[in-house]
């Protein structure tokens, strides 16, 4: 690594500061405060996590292409809605407080907390593919992406949403499996990124930083909603128990596949904008 690798970059301090400001504020101060602390807290943990990334390899989401990591917080919004779309049916999560900002100011304001995450899932996730033991992963055997294989993701996606959505307190696990499969393949087809891609050259590597970069993300939501408000609790069928902060202990196996579902929305998005993402989960430097 040399030594211009070894520069903390200007956002970073910016993104430190937001969080030693704004993480206080959002657990000490009384009365509501979430629906305003959110979004700087977490623009704080991305700004962060972004200039980590590029302390260690020499680039970044964001130094490689500044354009594509702005628009990384609008698709962002766009796939978080769809999760409380489909939790519209299954109920697994709630949130107390919002009657404080009214249906439009917590439409506006959670959409804007809502842009953080795929920045702080993809950040975190290049992050973690900086770690030695994922950069030295041996290459395994290739997986055949075949048309059927894809044939049969589609239609099992299908019918894990409907399934979903017909018997959510049975099938509520699928919200974080359905959509993956169901735009994986759709990527595949039009030749937009996806994770097959990695594994057809024999590459776990980007599958493993997603997963546990978005399990790290996941500790960070948990911890700091849980003595905020306006907040999130969970109503979980059969594993609500075992509490770690606000989420049960079985729900954090939900992260992982979660991540897969965020790479696979983006980039079907990029694909329709005639873009390709420039985040680099474990590549060389």
């Amino acid at each position: 690594m040399t030594e211009s690798h070894r520069r903390w970059p200007l956002r970073g301090w910016a993104g430190l500061a937001l969080i030693t400001v704004f993480w206080p504020l959002n657990w000490l101060l009384t009365g509501p405060r979430t629906h305003w602390a959110f979004f700087p807290l977490w623009l704080g943990y991305c700004l962060a996590v972004d200039a980590a990334v590029s302390f260690r390899k020499g680039s970044s989401p964001f130094s490689r292409d500044p354009a594509g990591y702005a628009g990384m917080f609008p698709v962002s919004v766009l796939a978080w809605w769809l999760f409380e779309f489909v939790n519209w049916r299954t109920g697994n999560w709630i949130y107390l407080g919002e009657e404080h900002v009214g249906p439009v100011g917590f439409f506006l304001l959670s959409s804007l907390s809502f842009s953080t995450v795929i920045p702080a899932v993809f950040g975190t996730a290049e992050l973690v593919g900086t770690w030695r033991p994922i950069r030295r992963m041996r290459t395994a055997a290739p997986l055949a992406v075949t048309q059927p294989l894809l044939a049969g993701m589609f239609a099992a996606g299908w019918a894990m949403l409907a399934l979903l959505l017909l018997w959510p307190r049975w099938f509520f696990p699928f919200v974080w499996l359905s959509l993956f499969f169901i735009l994986e393949p759709v990527n595949a087809w039009r030749a937009n990124s996806t994770l097959l891609g990695f594994l057809a050259r024999g590459d776990r590597r980007p599958i493993l930083a997603l997963s546990l970069g978005c399990l790290v993300c996941g500790f960070f939501w948990e911890m700091w909603n849980f003595f905020s408000y306006p907040k999130w609790i969970y109503e979980i069928p059969f594993v609500g128990f075992l509490k770690v902060f606000e989420m049960p202990a079985l729900g954090y196996l939900g992260y992982a596949p979660f991540a897969w579902e965020l790479f696979a929305f983006h980039a079907f998005v990029l694909g329709l904008a005639g873009r390709s993402s420039s985040v680099d989960f474990a590549g060389e430097f």
